[in-house]
């Protein structure tokens, strides 16, 4: 039975890091090229939900057997995050979710483990997300190099974009990069040991291991898609093992993204396959505790998904970090002075109660007159029929701002905090925060998109909401 990828999306946050930005406020050098940093109101979580969203584009969500959720920075720790993830993107109550966590690697051992699941016959179509969001420390090589960013796909056994022809794994007990319960930023051995008996070393292993059980040779593939320690490592590997740089290497993203952890190969594969034609054999290779190599054939259905952002839509839309210091601000790192504000409450109860607006961001149509309205409520506002409606999912369509102010003086990482009406495309109508906005270009009838956020925490809960932003283009 041919198992495979059936369709594939891909997020970037808005905002982006200029290398030289670090460069200037620590005086010394930071390289070329930019990062991906998540807003104050992102965390793996919600990039998981961009990708998953962007991976569903135009298919049956009711379809979905199963959803896996990678990460090495979950929003909760004794919490599943992929059951939260379900729920938002609107999949089925009778499904199988599990995060894999604690490696750079979570992203395909999740594949791995959603292809046993369909050629197994326990789910026709697996949903796999990989999302990071890791805290360098200040100053260190990280923080040049860590960026963020989400992938996903979906793997079934009928309709495939990508056939997956083989693949074999290794693992591996080799300490390179970790983080302990009580550490607040990854921690790294003496670089060259960990590059060339554990990066290097690990990669020339288990594509030797896939060439020789399936009898194939570096000719025998278009494009080659390595997991990438760093740019320099990346073209070394791939010329030493008898690959092109110039025409099989897939670009490592680490000069416009950033390394985006377990997402990294991922978003990686995600480009490639942009740019694939039908017949194309890629070969796909990720690292950490250990590696995972795949066989691809990309296939004729491969067309009908070219209307996903993936990653080249997402990084032609952008917008600049104004400064280091908003970095530290989203990034939460400094001890700052105590802000005057009232306490937060967060009430569960209610989050239950009210999950299927909250988190799915379900509205109600009437039946007798149509309306449509949010949040659901018992008695139309137009009509005043009572407990007369149809439940319907709006975060999929899109809007137009009715109208917004701005508020500088409110407690907000990013001020102005500005709240928005939105006139809902199909009925409806919405009030909520604009995020990922320039309040130069803000406008009535400007076009925006629902997008899934974090609002705040309060008593150790994070409390997610969906907001809206400029349509990304």
């Amino acid at each position: 039975m041919a198992v495979g990828m059936i369709s594939y999306g891909a997020y970037v946050p808005m905002y982006r890091m200029n290398l030289q930005t670090l460069a200037r406020n620590w005086g010394s050098p930071a390289g070329k090229g930019e990062k991906a940093v998540a807003n104050w109101d992102e965390d793996s979580l919600t990039m998981a939900t961009e990708s998953s969203v962007d991976c569903l584009n135009g298919l049956d969500r009711s379809m979905i057997d199963g959803l896996y959720f990678a990460t090495t920075t979950p929003a909760y720790r004794e919490k599943q995050n992929a059951s939260i993830i379900a729920k938002v993107i609107d999949l089925r109550r009778d499904i199988t979710t599990a995060d894999f966590a604690n490696s750079v690697r979570g992203g395909t051992n999740a594949l791995k483990a959603a292809i046993d699941a369909v050629k197994a016959g326990s789910a026709k179509r697996f949903l796999v997300t990989a999302a990071d969001c890791r805290v360098p420390a200040p100053d260190s090589q990280f923080e040049r190099l860590f960026g963020d960013g989400s992938a996903a796909f979906l793997i079934g056994d009928s309709d495939l974009a990508v056939e997956i022809e083989g693949s074999v794994s290794i693992s591996s007990e080799f300490m390179d990069i970790w983080k302990r319960e009580e550490d607040r930023y990854v921690q790294a051995w003496e670089e060259r040991f960990i590059v060339t008996k554990g990066y290097l070393a690990h990669l020339e292993e288990i594509i030797s291991m896939i060439f020789k059980k399936y009898k194939v040779t570096p000719k025998d593939f278009t494009k080659v898609v390595f997991y990438a320690f760093d740019q320099r490592r990346h073209l070394e590997i791939a010329k030493k093992l008898g690959f092109d740089p110039a025409t099989q290497l897939q670009d490592s993203l680490l000069s416009t993204v950033g390394h985006t952890g377990s997402a990294q190969a991922m978003m990686m594969l995600v480009a490639a396959l942009e740019e694939a034609k039908p017949g194309d054999r890629i070969l796909f290779v990720n690292y950490g505790d250990g590696a995972d190599a795949f066989i691809l054939k990309v296939c004729d259905p491969i067309e009908k998904i070219r209307d996903r952002r993936g990653i080249k839509k997402n990084l032609a839309s952008r917008m600049e970090l104004p400064s280091y210091g908003k970095y530290l601000h989203f990034r939460n790192i400094l001890d700052w002075g105590r802000q005057r504000e009232p306490e937060r409450f967060g009430a569960l109860t209610m989050s239950w109660r009210d999950r299927n607006w909250l988190l799915s961001c379900h509205g109600h149509k009437c039946r007798q007159c149509g309306t449509i309205q949010f949040p659901m409520q018992r008695v139309c506002t137009w009509c005043q029929a009572k407990d007369d409606f149809d439940e319907i999912r709006l975060s999929d369509k899109k809007g137009t701002l009715f109208t917004y102010s701005m508020d500088n003086l409110a407690t907000s990482v990013d001020k102005p905090t500005v709240i928005a009406i939105v006139n809902i495309a199909g009925g409806g109508r919405f009030s909520t925060v604009l995020t990922d906005r320039d309040t130069e270009k803000i406008n009535p009838d400007m076009p925006v998109e629902f997008t899934f956020r974090r609002v705040h925490e309060a008593q150790g809960i994070h409390n997610y909401f969906w907001k809206c932003r400029p349509v990304r283009a």
